[in-house]
């Protein structure tokens, strides 16, 4: 049976319709009514007369039919992105939409001012930055890239390092008031913390070898780190912040650094996208432009605190 140029469009809506889960995503993705979507599938399932995918309401599973026919809807969709990326490629200019999922603190400090430079330096190029604090479903919603501050968990996906960033642990003059100054970590046990609720609730610092660990106990917890460190800032606990975030505050008088002598664990930043996605060039222009970026702010904190 041989393949129309309809049946190949049909094929790439089949395989959205499996990635992003439903009808009605796959129509948002694709930019079609959800009827047409829905058109398409019956098609397929027409021509070749079998089940792809049993619905119902709430639910949609592949069948054993469907399973081994996405397989190959995937690799023509997965071709075609990559002819198009070869010929983005090939133009003088990189041009294209960049769409970018970020934390919301790293986002407003680093990428954000990132993004300003990179955008004159590449004018052709458009930016979509999401920021939020959720882990996206990259494929799902269409991102490009992900800036995210652990490890890649999804093996479907790529990652590459971005930068290694320096945290510190930090009060501020408010709350020294009413609390004694910590200098060793068995004092860090009795005070006050503005709990991080997505990083651990121990906390490790090491020093000549060492390694003391902390359980972080507070009145105060959230989800975000620009409101971690405003509530550190206010003088509800001590916090465990990134540097390049503690270091404009310290040098205002708002937030001091304690036990600066003890290592804490630092945050590695990543860029994670999915499969194939390195071959396109207005992406990888931004990956290296941030690691170089990233440098130089890392160049310039470590003269400013030398000052």
């Amino acid at each position: 049976m041989k393949v129309s140029f309809e049946q190949l469009k049909s094929m790439v809506v089949f395989a959205q319709i499996v990635e992003q889960g439903s009808l009605t995503a796959a129509a948002k993705q694709l930019g079609l009514t959800r009827a047409v979507v829905s058109y398409h599938l019956k098609k397929l399932e027409t021509q070749l007369e079998v089940t792809l995918l049993n619905r119902s309401t709430r639910t949609m599973a592949l069948t054993e039919a469907g399973i081994a026919y996405y397989e190959r809807c995937r690799v023509i969709t997965e071709q075609a992105n990559a002819a198009n990326q070869q010929i983005e490629n090939i133009k003088s200019e990189p041009q294209g939409i960049l769409k970018i999922s970020c934390p919301v603190n790293v986002g407003m400090q680093l990428i954000v001012p990132a993004i300003n430079t990179f955008k004159r330096q590449y004018p052709k190029i458009e930016i979509d930055l999401q920021l939020t604090d959720d882990v996206v479903d990259i494929i799902k919603n269409g991102f490009d890239i992900a800036i995210r501050g652990v490890a890649l968990r999804d093996s479907n996906l790529q990652a590459t390092k971005l930068t290694t960033m320096s945290t510190c642990i930090c009060g501020s003059a408010t709350y020294f008031e009413h609390f004694s100054k910590p200098y060793t970590p068995a004092e860090l046990a009795s005070h006050k913390w503005v709990v991080y609720q997505l990083s651990s609730k121990t906390l490790t610092l090491s020093k000549e070898g060492k390694k003391y660990d902390v359980i972080l106990q507070g009145g105060i917890s959230t989800n975000n780190a620009a409101a971690r460190t405003a509530f550190v800032e206010a003088g509800h606990g001590l916090g465990r912040i990134p540097l390049y975030d503690a270091w404009p505050k310290v040098q205002a008088g708002l937030l001091e650094i304690i036990l600066d002598d003890y290592k804490t664990k630092d945050i590695e930043l990543y860029g994670v996208f999915p499969p194939g996605a390195a071959g396109s060039k207005k992406l990888r222009l931004f990956i290296d432009y941030l690691k170089a970026y990233f440098v130089k702010q890392h160049t310039a904190l470590g003269m400013l605190k030398n000052v």
